[in-house]
């Protein structure tokens, strides 16, 4: 039987490894590593790899790099764009394993933050799994996630009392009414939607980067910031092409509410 672990590595910083996680990596045999396209693929992946050195060393372990497939846009649609994707990932995930993983050993994913938040890699592989006939297993290792660095760089508590919080995408953010977020996290938002919240007495919590040595932070009324966080994400993105980050969208509540 194969085994493979999706490990969470935190936001990108080493120190933001859990102990499970780091003891998890003393087990692995092979490591995969998915290369994307474009400029800034080279630091993804050294980021992975300083990991590897600083816990692990030049202990007996093998790194496989595979090419991160694209995805392409088809005129079915955004969900058959991104299942179409998923797709030609599982089938990558599965040439791996097959090729590259030898019966009675471990693989390895080390996938950015929690896999089991806002990861489709968990999904890609349980599908493996099943279709294993008892050849693979699989196992979660949690890691700390952008949301728990994003409040705690903020020094802001997640949640307010008695309301609740939603974590949503920049896909929904840019197209709902605005008057729907009262407090939320957004991820993957490549379009900055936060501008459609201007006189809405939204507060903005932004973080770039988090976690790591370039990590950069925005924060005030969307009416006052807008313009420097525009100019930032340009600016950074420009400098390293490529930029992860994630924000708090939280409605200004009435005095006394």
């Amino acid at each position: 039987m194969k085994r493979l672990y999706l490990i969470g590595m935190g936001p990108g910083g080493p120190e933001y490894l859990t102990i499970q996680a780091i003891e998890t990596l003393k087990r692995i045999d092979v490591f995969f590593m998915l290369e994307k396209e474009g400029r800034g693929k080279d630091e993804l992946l050294r980021m992975r790899h300083d990991i590897l050195q600083r816990y692990l060393g030049d202990s007996d372990y093998r790194v496989v790099t595979a090419i991160s497939p694209e995805r392409r846009t088809l005129p079915d649609g955004y969900r058959e764009t991104v299942r179409a994707w998923h797709d030609t990932k599982r089938q990558l995930f599965a040439r791996l394993i097959d090729e590259e993983l030898q019966d009675g050993q471990s693989g390895a994913l080390l996938l950015w933050g929690d896999p089991s938040l806002y990861d489709q890699t968990v999904t890609m592989i349980a599908e493996l799994v099943d279709a294993s006939d008892g050849a693979l297993e699989f196992e979660i290792i949690p890691g700390i996630t952008s949301v728990q660095v994003l409040t705690a760089k903020h020094k802001i508590p997640l949640n307010r009392v008695g309301e609740s919080i939603t974590i949503t995408t920049g896909r929904h953010v840019e197209r709902c009414d605005p008057a729907e977020i009262h407090n939320a996290v957004v991820m993957l938002d490549y379009n900055a939607s936060f501008q459609r919240f201007t006189g809405q007495d939204m507060d903005v919590y932004w973080g770039g980067y988090l976690g790591c040595p370039d990590e950069v932070l925005v924060s005030g009324p969307v009416d006052d910031v807008l313009d420097e966080l525009l100019s930032t994400k340009a600016r950074v993105r420009e400098e390293k092409g490529w930029l992860l980050d994630i924000y708090l969208l939280r409605r200004r509540l009435d005095e006394g509410d």
